[in-house]
């Protein structure tokens, strides 16, 4: 596969983004959802923040509160054996392993603009934060599915009874409608389609369940974009491939000639994240024709292979000219990347199933 990575890689780095308090560190700008509005590109990024410890020894848990409209930050201590720290990402108590008690950092999402797709400009204040019970833990990983001229960004909202996915609208990257949550927990990685298919709207998601099942893609129908059912299972993970452990959606579906085109993330066992595609049935998105036997692209350059959370290339939307896909991508849970992939030779790639 030709992949051409920008020189200007990466686009977007947490040294380019300003805390929103000086208390604060930003120690991530990634997994953007990507539109063009009024001549330029926007980049909303998932914007990670982590509170400034005092002491090296205690770690603070940003939750926000609902009631008092604030953060409240509380003091873990790093030697306290009831707790596991070994994913920098969360904070687990062990006697409630695997779940989660707190998360280090809280996200938000903030706009990054260019006119030329490679010089971004950040906004200095949050588009999108935490204002909902269901966002106390933040707010993560947005696509952007523009329908007319109305923008609907979704992403994951994390707090302590799940993970799931909220819905809010926008014409003008200035005000927001929200809309609640339109996939209960666990779910993410959700893909809104373009366009109507047959009358309906058609939604990708990734529930994860506890008892029986994996993490893997799944297609949903709506009405309204606001209830969603028919939900049936689309792809599954593939023993000893490069999406063996978990996979979701990625960019917003493509359509071509051939099917919708949907650019995906698989990861490893080990947790090894890279891209690949699958192709949906143009008429009826539930039938799937051909997907990825290998990867189109795997974490290599050094940005991508070390961050915060290395070996990983996450795109959470894409821009189509012609033949030239624009992924732009989250590098190692750390900063935001674009390349460019022929849409063509993404296709003939494919391998029918």
């Amino acid at each position: 596969m030709n992949i051409y990575r920008y020189e200007q890689n990466p686009l977007v780095t947490p040294a380019d983004v300003k805390p929103h308090r000086p208390d604060f560190e930003v120690i991530g700008a990634f997994n953007a959802g990507i539109a063009e509005y009024n001549g330029e590109v926007i980049m909303l990024l998932r914007v990670a923040e982590r509170p400034i410890s005092p002491d090296p020894d205690v770690v603070l848990a940003p939750v926000y509160n609902v009631e008092r409209g604030e953060l409240d930050l509380f003091p873990v201590r790093l030697d306290d054996e009831d707790y596991d720290f070994s994913d920098p990402r969360v904070i687990v108590r062990k006697e409630h392993a695997p779940s989660f008690e707190y998360l280090t950092s809280l996200s938000y999402l903030r706009i990054a603009r260019s006119k030329d797709g490679r010089h971004f400009t950040i906004d200095d204040k949050p588009f999108v934060y935490p204002s909902q019970s269901l966002e106390t833990f933040g707010i993560e990983d947005p696509r952007i599915t523009q329908i007319g001229d109305t923008y609907y960004i979704y992403f994951s909202a994390v707090s302590p009874v799940g993970i799931g996915e909220s819905l809010v609208s926008t014409k003008d990257f200035e005000s927001v409608t929200h809309h609640g949550m339109i996939f209960g927990p666990d779910n993410k990685d959700v893909l809104i389609f373009p366009e109507r298919v047959n009358g309906k709207y058609y939604a990708l998601h990734r529930p994860t369940t506890k008892s029986c099942g994996r993490p893997e893609m799944w297609i949903a129908e709506s009405d309204n974009l606001l209830y969603w059912g028919n939900h049936r299972h689309l792809i599954g993970l593939r023993d000893g491939m490069w999406d063996s452990g978990r996979l979701g959606g990625g960019a917003v579906p493509i359509k071509t000639d051939r099917g919708w085109l949907e650019l995906y993330h698989g990861a490893t066992k080990d947790n090894r994240y890279c891209m690949g595609a699958v192709l949906l049935d143009l008429n009826d998105p539930s039938k799937v024709i051909a997907r990825s036997g290998s990867p189109i692209m795997e974490p290599e350059a050094d940005y991508e292979q070390n961050g915060f959370f290395g070996g990983v290339v996450f795109s959470c939307g894409a821009l189509v000219d012609g033949d030239r896909i624009r992924m732009y991508y989250g590098a190692a849970d750390t900063s935001m990347a674009c390349a460019e992939l022929s849409l063509s030779e993404i296709l003939n790639s494919l391998e029918a199933v």
